[in-house]
């Protein structure tokens, strides 16, 4: 478990990285980039920074590309804003998180969905039980 410190500065590098894609950088390749998470080593020394991309595997790859060749300059507008000491070098990784997460509600969509046209193929095929009313024997 990170520590409160740790938290803290995950949290506002988190905001402050996504205000800077958002105003400052302007690589076409880093748009619709979300910031998922980040993780801060214990000794400040690495952020791991994870994102999503709307969009295909290319897609990713391109914001990837643009992201680790922004990462001297976010690191650099990082520095002026918040004057972390020591500030972290970035590394910027997909989460996958999202897509396992969306490929997990299909399949379960797909299971039911398949289930309800079993159990819809089963009620058709059942016997029909005999009506009820008729005796077999009325002695007056």
């Amino acid at each position: 478990m990170a520590s409160l410190r740790i938290q803290r500065i995950q949290n506002l590098l988190r905001a402050e990285i996504s205000t800077i894609l958002q105003r400052k950088l302007k690589d076409p390749r880093v748009k619709m980039v979300t910031i998922i998470s980040i993780e801060v080593s214990a000794d400040l020394g690495q952020a791991r920074v994870f994102i999503s991309v709307y969009g295909g595997r290319k897609l990713k790859e391109n914001a990837l590309e643009g992201l680790r060749s922004a990462a001297g300059f976010i690191r650099s507008e990082l520095m002026r804003e918040l004057h972390l000491r020591p500030m972290p070098h970035l590394e910027f990784h997909t989460d996958e998180s999202l897509d396992r997460g969306a490929r997990t509600l299909d399949l379960l969509e797909q299971i039911r969905y398949e289930r309800e046209q079993r159990e819809a193929r089963a009620a058709l095929e059942e016997p029909a039980e005999p009506q009820g009313g008729a005796r077999a024997s009325d002695d007056h």
